[in-house]
Formats: C-alpha cells, structure tokens, sequence
C-alpha cells in the first residue's frame, strides 16, 4: 500500500509544527512533504512543492498585528498563490483549508478566511479536485505564540515570566485543544478522497468556559506548581489540556532545576519529594555509572524526575527542533526536572557511585496505550 504524500503550508506555525510532528510517528503510513515559508515567493518552487502532495493542508496566513488591509489581502494573496501553483503544477492534490469561527464575525481576518475558503472551493470544482472547509473554533496548547494564537498562550507566557494578565472582554469562548484538531484532521486526510468537495465542515469546539475562569484555573496552577512544585489537581480532560500548555513556557525560563527544601537535623534530612492533587504513578530506578536511561518522548503524559543520590545530566530537545536543554543535578542537593510533551528526554549518570532517580507520572503504565515513542535526544 503506497503511503498518503501530505504537505503542510504553514508548517512551522503553531498548528503546522504539531500537525507535522505528530504525522511523524506514522510514517508508515504517511509521507510528508518538506515545506517552507518562501515557496510562496517563488511561483515554481510552489508548483513543485502541489505536485508532490496527495494532500495540502493550507495554514499558511496572518491575523494579529497586521494592518486589517494587510490581513485581508495577504492571506487572500496566499490563497491565489497556492491556486497558481497547483494550477502551473496541474495538481490534484486535495486541498484542506483551515478557516476559523471568525468567519460569522465582521472583522476582516474572518472575511479573509471565507472567500480564501470560497476560491479553493471553486478551484477545485473546476478541476476535478478535492476540498475540504474546515472551520475550526479557538485553538490551544503547548508552544502557542502569546499574543497571537490564543487568550490561553497570553495569559501563561504573562504568569510564567511574572506578569500580570488583564481580561480585555471576559467573553465565553470555545475552544479544542491542540492534539484534538490534529486528529480532525489526520480523519480528514484518512478519509477524503481525491475529488470530494465539502466547502463547509465545522470542527466542533470540546470546551466552552469564560475567560475569568480560564485565569483563575491559571492563577491556580501559577500558585501551586510553579510556586510549590504541587501538582494541581485536574479534574477532567480540559483541566490536563491547560496545564500541559501552561508549563510549556516555564521552558524558556530559569524556573528548573527546581530546589527541594532540605529538612535536616543530627538525625540526617528529610525531604517531601512529591505533593499530588492527582493520582499517577511513583517509581525509582537505579543507574550505574556512564549509563544513560530515556530517550523517548510523550504525547500527552506529565513526567518527573528527582535525582535522590548521585550525579545526572537530565537532556531534553523539542521535537522538531536541534536545541538541547541541559540540566545537572545532584543529590547532594535535591532537585527535580519536570518533563514538557513533545520533548524528547534522557537521564545519564555522570558520578562515579550508583544513581538514585525518583519519578512521577500522572497515569499508571498502560502497554496497549503507552504513550512513549523513542528518539535520541
């Protein structure tokens, strides 16, 4: 069975970067097509990039701080240019569109979105090739742009660098998570066909909540695990949703290796390694000397490491990205490293004695749903 060619305009955005990560651990059955920003400036880069693809997820646009002209006829020239192209190409490729809610909106980013939607559409119909409309409600998750992507991604860049977040229009919003909107659209690729041509498809919004409570839950979260280390409690699938994308900008940030407090008298020391609102999972190992543990990455798991006894070296590197992030840690000075999704993570011993390694996870080990996909730091 040949594999599915899908290219994604926009790739290094916040929805194109986890859409093409996460295609990434199913290569077997999908093959991706390298794209760049700069495609758009050259009309026959662009031709080779439409023919390539059996699928072209167009997310490619702009809608903040942009002059509302800018907005409108940018994201509109990006549209024709990916019709001249595939039209150069004589491509085939089923084209799916992201448009947005801000579609039913009188503002010039969601006109932009429903005539973009509209030319594809007719594009297609005239061609004998395939669309897909997708209107797609207010997106969050880790590694959002604040000040762009969502109210969410602001407000957790603001507390995690010691800001103070102000509610513009506290508005009752929805939302769908990250990892949610790419599974919509891995159905869509899974499947269209070819030729089919559905001009509207709304993707349903998995939460609804104001925008004072998204703070308060944030707020909460800032308290306690920034502030304490205490993991808060998460009551359902939204409350785990947040808190993953809250942490992912702690990252950037000089918050970790976070200290224990050291409880020590003649009888030695004594330290709360672990404060839980939540369930999970506490396990230990030890590694002996050179040897390095890890080396994999989750997707949706909440992870922590404490080394107890001996020297490590903690890896972690974005996947996607070639930046490792470094952390030594000692025993002599309890500390922990809490490890992001999507960040591919290792554990080596640089000592000369045993190490000792406390860990924490939020669910029991499940081996029909593990969760862990390896790749080398």
């Amino acid at each position: 069975m040949s594999k599915i060619l899908v290219g994604i305009t926009g790739q290094s955005g916040f929805v194109g970067t986890h859409l093409y990560n996460t295609l990434r651990l199913y290569l077997e059955t999908f093959e991706l097509i390298w794209f760049e920003d700069n495609y758009f400036e050259n009309i026959n880069t662009l031709a080779e990039f439409t023919r390539s693809c059996d699928f072209i997820v167009h997310l490619a646009a702009v809608n903040r701080h942009h002059d509302p002209d800018e907005i409108y006829n940018k994201n509109l020239e990006l549209v024709d240019k990916l019709i001249g192209a595939m039209s150069l190409s004589h491509s085939k490729a089923h084209v799916i569109f992201s448009s947005s809610i801000q579609e039913e909106r009188d503002n010039v980013y969601g006109k932009s979105k429903k005539e973009g939607r509209k030319r594809l559409a007719e594009w297609a119909a005239k061609n004998n090739s395939g669309f897909t409309g997708l209107v797609i409600p207010n997106v969050f998750g880790p590694f959002g742009r604040p000040y762009y992507n969502s109210v969410i991604s602001t407000f957790s860049y603001q507390l995690c660098n010691n800001e103070t977040p102000k509610i513009e229009i506290d508005a009752e919003l929805n939302f769908i998570y990250i990892s949610d909107l790419i599974k919509e659209i891995i159905k869509v690729i899974e499947e269209s066909t070819r030729n089919e041509i559905i001009e509207y498809r709304i993707v349903k919004h998995t939460a609804t909540i104001k925008v004072s409570d998204i703070l308060t839950k944030l707020v909460h979260f800032n308290k306690e695990y920034k502030g304490n280390g205490i993991i808060p409690s998460l009551d359902n699938k939204f409350d785990i949703d947040l808190f993953n994308s809250f942490r992912s900008y702690l990252y950037d940030t000089k918050h970790f290796p976070f200290e224990y407090k050291v409880n020590k008298d003649e009888r030695g020391v004594f330290v709360e390694v672990m404060k839980l609102y939540t369930g999970g999972q506490v396990s230990f190992s030890t590694t002996a000397p050179g040897v390095t543990r890890g080396n994999h990455f989750h997707t949706r798991k909440i992870e922590r490491f404490a080394v107890i006894k001996g020297e490590a070296l903690i890896q972690l590197r974005k996947i996607g990205t070639d930046q490792i992030i470094n952390y030594h840690v000692n025993g002599a000075k309890p500390s922990f490293v809490d490890i992001p999704v999507w960040y591919t993570h290792n554990i080596k011993n640089t000592g000369n004695e045993g190490l000792l390694t406390l860990f924490w996870i939020n669910e029991f080990y499940n081996p029909n749903e593990p969760d862990t996909y390896f790749e080398k730091v």
